[in-house]
């Protein structure tokens, strides 16, 4: 075990010093947990949040005597999400047992796959800014495997300061995860990144998580372990042609997080080697609120494991046909919806990358569909929300879930500011309204008072009035100065308290002028 057991702070390189003298090495493992009712190899439930250990059966507690049946559609799930890489998939495979003793595993080995996946060979295409600053680029990552297991339980840490098992008084085990239906999707080396490698391991994340939420595989919330990526990091000096000794960051949750990893470890790695030292090959602990790693242990070797077949399950042998057939399923491509979506909204380059780097497509487009104009989803969604879903370190559709703030709430806001009871200045407050929970775009409109005045009379003698209060002004309108007509329009709103329409108020200023 790696004799680091504190919150210490390593020496860190300057990024650019770092990138100047090393080409950094990706590796990134992905686990998937699939969303099948039962378990991997037994018919216990795998809904989220169940009380600890209530949904535990023998098979799944490794208890002597219990036999294994694999779950038919996690491998149907399997061979989808190999399809979708681009993966050739295996006549034949089989699992085996991979040998470890954790408090969590309560078989004290996992059901996976070694050297016999079901996927294998594939790629995935992911876009990342262009370095010119306009439009993207497509930056290819090879796939090595995708591969079924199973997930282990879960351990809590009690008494601690960290969350960490050092320094905690005592540790609880829940087992409803073990057994669940997991897909590790595993890279080749990722080379050529370079200096934008922090930036193609989000994009590739990213990818990966849109792919499988299209083909429904994954309900992928990173933020309940649904979804996590493990970080493999080495550097090696330029011009050199062996890969250095590399580190896991485990268990990886956000998108932000897996960008944030790979830069702090490739600063982290290039301390250590300007400073004459080595690399311990070991697995990583990430901090969110600091972002830095810590030492966990050192990384055992695949031998280490003692793999062998799993005797008790028999091998996997998907037919041709059904192989053909389940490819007839896979949905359109990501990317290319991105595409054509952004045709169909009319979005510039810099909009859809905005729009996609927030995760607001699916918003958008449930939006798009429930009567809005793309223009109004887009602006809704991306502006006083997504600030507030930043601070609270959550994305905009988890937090619009959170707040009850559906695509219902911005089609009415949008048929309020259409139908010229709001102005825009308007439509903000009460946009505000909704997400402090006040009700429904009309019921805030109703309770705060906000309706343009529709009374011309009133609006005239509004405008008289400031008219007459700024004879100065008004003579430059009357000479032919019309830009100054936005100081009188400014006053009059004032006088209005906001309650009225801007472009009204000008034409009437400017028909009483000239």
């Amino acid at each position: 075990m790696s004799t680091s057991t504190q919150r210490t702070t390593d020496a860190v390189l300057d990024y650019d010093d770092v990138v100047a003298a090393y080409d950094p090495v990706m590796g990134l493992e992905v686990h998937v947990e699939l969303h099948t009712n039962t378990k991997m190899f037994c018919g216990c439930p795998t809904a989220f949040g169940a009380e600890p250990n209530t949904q535990v059966c023998p098979v799944c507690l490794g208890l002597p005597g219990a036999l294994p049946v694999v779950n038919a559609v996690a491998v149907e799930s399997a061979i989808r999400i190999g399809l979708a890489l681009n993966c050739e998939i295996a006549s034949w495979c089989r699992f085996a047992r991979k040998n470890y003793f954790y408090p969590d595993m309560p078989k004290n080995f996992q059901t996976s796959q070694y050297d016999e996946p079901i996927a294998f060979n594939g790629w995935l295409d992911v876009e990342v800014p262009a370095e010119s600053g306009e439009g993207t680029e497509v930056f290819r990552v090879e796939i090595e495997r995708a591969h079924m297991e199973e997930d282990t339980g879960k351990s809590t840490h009690v008494g601690g300061a960290t969350g960490r098992i050092h320094g905690a008084t005592h540790s609880l085990v829940d087992y409803n995860r073990a057994g669940i239906p997991l897909i590790e999707i595993v890279t080749k080396p990722i080379l050529g990144a370079g200096e934008r490698a922090p930036e193609v391991a989000r994009a590739y994340v990213a990818g990966l998580r849109d792919l499988l939420k299209a083909l429904d595989v994954s309900d992928v919330r990173m933020e309940q372990g649904s979804m996590r990526c493990d970080v493999n990091l080495s550097l090696m000096p330029k011009g050199a042609d062996r890969f250095g000794t590399r580190s896991e960051t485990k268990n990886v949750n956000s998108l932000r997080s897996v960008e944030r990893a790979v830069r702090y470890e490739m600063c982290r790695h290039g301390a250590v080697l300007q400073g004459g030292g080595s690399i311990v090959q070991e697995t990583r602990h990430w901090h969110e609120d600091t972002g830095v790693t810590t030492s966990g242990r050192e990384k055992s070797d695949a031998d280490d494991y003692r793999y062998f077949p799993e005797p008790d399950l028999v091998p996997v042998a998907p037919p041709r046909e059904w192989v053909e057939q389940l490819r007839t399923t896979l949905p359109e491509p990501p990317a290319e919806r991105r595409k054509r979506l952004q045709s169909d909204w009319g979005f510039s380059d810099l909009e859809m990358r905005d729009v996609v780097n927030a995760g607001l497509v699916e918003l958008i487009q449930e939006t798009v569909v429930a009567g809005a104009s793309p223009a109004a989803a887009r602006k809704w969604w991306s502006g006083e929300i997504a600030r507030r879903a930043n601070a609270e370190g959550q994305d905009v559709p988890t937090y619009a879930a959170v707040l009850g703030v559906t695509p219902r709430h911005v089609v009415e806001l949008e048929s309020l500011v259409t139908s010229g009871r709001l102005n825009d200045s308007m439509a903000r407050q009460v946009w505000e309204g909704v997400l402090a929970g006040e009700g429904t775009p009309t019921e805030v409109s109703d309770a705060r008072g906000l309706e343009l005045v529709q009374d011309s009379g009133a609006l005239e003698a509004a405008v008289d009035e400031v008219i007459a209060a700024n004879p100065d002004i008004a003579d430059k309108i009357r000479d032919g100065k019309v830009q100054a007509v936005g100081a009188l329009i400014g006053q009059v709103m004032k006088t209005m308290k906001g309650q009225a329409d801007a472009s009204a108020v000008r034409e009437l200023i400017i028909a009483k002028l000239t």
